[in-house]
Formats: C-alpha cells, structure tokens, sequence
C-alpha cells in the first residue's frame, strides 16, 4: 500500500542529537491542525497525495517527519527540524504547498474557502517525550 511506505519513509526510530555548525541539539515539533470547517476531506486519495507532498518537501527542506497521521478532519504531524528554522515557517510550508497541489489536483476542494484553518496547535519535545509523542500519532484511534 502506498502509504505504509510513506510511513516506513518518514519514521525514524531513534532520537538523537543532531549536530550543526554551531551547535548540538534536537528540535522536534508536533503540530496538530484541521481543515476549514473541520470538514472530513482528508480521506482516500487526497489522503495518499498528502502523505507523497509533505515526504517531498521535508526531504526538500531536510525536515524529518517523525510520525504523521492524517484523520479525515484533522492531522498530526510530528517533525524534527534544523535549530535555524522558525516553527511557524515549517508549518506555513507544509499548508501552504498541500493546500495549493491538493486544490489543483481536486476540484472537490475549491469548494472550501481554503483547505487550512489559519490556526494550528504547535509543541516541541524532548527526546524522552518525543517517543511517547510517536506512539500516540501512530495509534490508530483517530479511525
């Protein structure tokens, strides 16, 4: 299935430091938003597509996509980041991009004001709670 090889994509187990120019650290974010309205719109193949546009553009900005998982109405995204980039950058690009990509490719969607609420829930975390982080996006309660 397409995306449970997107999911062995993304994930990555361990949590480890990561060392840059200047610097030691992990910076890892999980961020929660919905669509407008909260609209269930985020099922089949406009989910598949979601999972394939943010994999592109993490890989792209040498994001790494933690844990990922995309309920009908809303989605869960759990992303380690450079210390350089600014967390309400990350997220503008990964609405920004899927909202304008998912709107061409689905008509259906035009019909919303926009894909994205303009809010979002944002909270970073540390290596020990980061895993727990994991296991809760991963469970599959949000079907």
């Amino acid at each position: 299935m397409l995306v449970e090889s997107y999911r062995d994509f993304m994930r990555k187990q361990s949590f480890e430091y990561q060392h840059y120019n200047h610097s030691v650290g992990l910076a890892i974010v999980h961020y929660v938003f919905i669509p407008k309205r909260r609209r269930p719109v985020l099922k089949g193949e406009i989910r598949n597509r979601l999972y394939e546009i943010w994999a592109v553009l993490a890989t792209e900005k040498k994001w790494i996509i933690r844990a990922c998982e995309i309920a009908p109405d809303h989605v869960h995204l759990f992303v380690e980041i450079p210390p350089t980039d600014q967390i309400h950058l990350v997220i503008k690009s990964f609405k920004g991009r899927s909202s304008k990509l998912l709107r061409e490719e689905f008509p259906e969607l035009k019909r919303l004001p926009s894909l994205w609420t303009n809010s979002y829930f944002f909270s970073t975390a540390g290596s020990v709670s980061a895993q727990t982080l994991q296991k809760y996006i991963e469970d599959p309660h949000h079907w």
